[in-house]
């Protein structure tokens, strides 16, 4: 049986793909992939994904050049997720900051804050 076999993509035939930086362990975005843009991702070792709004595939960095290699490819126990290890260049963001997670809420809870540079 085929780990694609194994995973359960959602009614629209996506999976959430976690994308963490290898070695740091920092999570650098999300994003959704289906089979194909998986099996492309497997095929490639870079990351390619499903955009819903555009409803077509994209390759990570194909505009930017700031491309993600995949180190690894994990799936929880329900597999209903995907954890994707990579090697980040540059931004992974598309506003041009390292992790698409660069705003914290206020301890108080009523505003929000910027924690990082935008990558040079």
């Amino acid at each position: 049986m085929s780990f694609y076999d194994k995973l359960k993509f959602n009614g629209d035939g996506l999976i959430p793909a976690i994308i963490q930086e290898n070695g740091t362990g920092r999570v650098l975005m999300m994003a959704w992939m289906n089979r194909e843009s998986l099996e492309k991702t497997v095929e490639t070792g870079k990351t390619w994904f499903w955009s819903r709004s555009r409803k077509k595939f994209w390759l990570k960095g194909e505009t930017s050049g700031h491309f993600q290699v995949v180190k690894d490819i994990a799936f929880d126990c329900d597999g209903d997720t995907l954890l994707l290890q990579v090697e980040q260049s540059g931004a992974a963001c598309h506003e041009n900051y390292k992790s698409c997670f660069f705003r914290s809420v206020t301890e108080d809870g009523t505003e929000d804050k910027i924690t990082e540079e935008k990558v040079a």
